[in-house]
């Protein structure tokens, strides 16, 4: 359910676009470093951005270096590190876990089982780290397999789940500006999961599993009604993240914002239209 969060590459100027691959290498590498390779399997896009959300909100003291690695092993590359690349490494290590180990309880499969065994340990030590945290994401993934099995159909509120989940990990200091990122994050997070359920719906369907659009696809305006909700979610992240006082990268933030989010959105689209043509 991750991967839609990205920069739009071919707008973005050749400075703007080395720092934004510095960012994504600089959270890779601090995934391997600290939870190994299974880590570095997790690694997402949308994190890089709230790495660089962060990064540009409170300007910490940043590693700026180079190194080589096994995707890289002739040149080396750039990479910056913080303190918020490793909190969201953390944060993705403990969705990572609590998301498989939920598949496992639900679906019984071997995959997610090995997945959620050898994310364990390092979840627990991010648990007791960000208590809080670790409850919230577990309550409210625990709700959203609770309403997948009652067949909720709602698209608003099952969105509104994952969004809260999103919510509780872009708001990671307790100062002026939790609120604002708690918002940013849920309004992504919603636009996240509608957009994850409309991509996946033909496999769903094929599958038999779950989908809160399978009563709606099909329809007349189907595609519009997609696009519309999901104009909305950015329209009020967007508002939310304007009120942030951000100057550093500024520009990446808003291409992915205004530009790069709806990538992934038109690549699926177009698909949508050659499947049917």
């Amino acid at each position: 359910m991750f991967g839609y969060v990205y920069a739009n590459k071919m707008e973005l100027k050749l400075r703007e676009f080395e720092k934004y691959r510095a960012y994504y290498c600089g959270l890779c590498k601090v995934l391997k470093d600290r939870y190994g390779i299974a880590g570095q399997m997790t690694l997402s896009y949308d994190m890089t951005f709230l790495v660089i959300l962060l990064t540009g909100l409170y300007e910490p003291e940043s590693e700026d270096g180079r190194c080589k690695c096994i995707p890289h092993p002739v040149k080396s590359h750039r990479y910056i590190v913080n303190e918020y690349t490793e909190y969201a490494s953390d944060m993705n290590i403990l969705l990572t876990y609590y998301k498989e180990l939920d598949d496992w309880n639900d679906e019984k499969k071997i995959s997610a089982f090995l997945a959620s065994s050898a994310f364990k340990r390092k979840a627990q030590k991010v648990s007791l780290k960000y208590e809080d945290k670790a409850l919230k994401i577990e309550k409210y993934l625990r709700e959203l397999r609770e309403h997948e099995e009652s067949n909720d159909t709602n698209i608003d509120t099952m969105a509104g789940i994952f969004g809260k989940i999103m919510s509780v990990m872009f708001a990671k200091e307790d100062d002026e500006w939790r609120d604002t990122l708690s918002n940013m994050g849920f309004y992504i997070g919603k636009y996240i999961y509608i957009l994850d359920a409309y991509e996946d719906i033909d496999k769903d369907i094929k599958n038999n599993s779950y989908n809160p659009f399978i009563k709606l696809y099909g329809q007349d305006g189907f595609d519009d009604y997609v696009k519309k909700i999901l104009t909305m979610m950015m329209a009020e992240c967007t508002r939310y993240f304007e009120r942030l006082p951000i100057l550093r990268d500024v520009g990446i933030l808003r291409n992915i914002l205004y530009s790069g989010v709806w990538c992934r959105y038109d690549a699926i689209l177009h698909k949508r239209k050659e499947k049917v043509e």
